[in-house]
């Protein structure tokens, strides 16, 4: 089995990373990234939700979301990965160029590769739990289920 190792937006298969310029409409709103759905979903204050919603990058969203002095929603570690599976299904849904792309991956095992996270990512040397591949690999199962 091919894998597909993804991290930096101008790099082959950026697309897949949260940054990448693709906007989503969730919850009645556009969201610039995906990230800044994501982001914007770890707090209860929506009027902080609406600043992160209107950060001017990705990068910014993410930073706001990682502001420990903003208080997390009580229930963030159980609904994370269920926020972001909202946020990727949203995100290669709603852009048709996306989700040939996936699709286009085939059986290929999807890492978010970076040393950076041991979450969402490989941790860098593949001992991290992926979850943004497994994701994507989900939804790609999905796709093909629909098409």
């Amino acid at each position: 089995m091919d894998t597909i190792r993804f991290y930096r937006v101008g790099d082959d298969y950026g697309e897949f990373s949260n940054f990448s310029p693709h906007p989503i409409s969730l919850s009645g709103k556009r969201w610039p990234t995906s990230e800044h759905y994501f982001q914007a979903q770890k707090f209860d204050d929506a009027a902080y939700g609406e600043r992160i919603r209107k950060a001017h990058s990705p990068m910014e969203a993410a930073n706001l979301g990682r502001d420990r002095k903003q208080k997390l929603r009580r229930d963030w570690e159980s609904v994370k990965v269920e926020v972001m599976r909202t946020a990727l299904r949203a995100k290669f849904t709603q852009h048709a160029d996306l989700a040939a792309l996936l699709l286009s991956t085939g059986d290929a095992k999807l890492i978010e590769h970076t040393h950076n996270d041991r979450y969402w990512a490989d941790g860098g040397d593949g001992s991290g739990k992926n979850w943004l591949g497994r994701l994507l690999m989900e939804l790609r199962e999905e796709l093909r289920a629909r098409a």
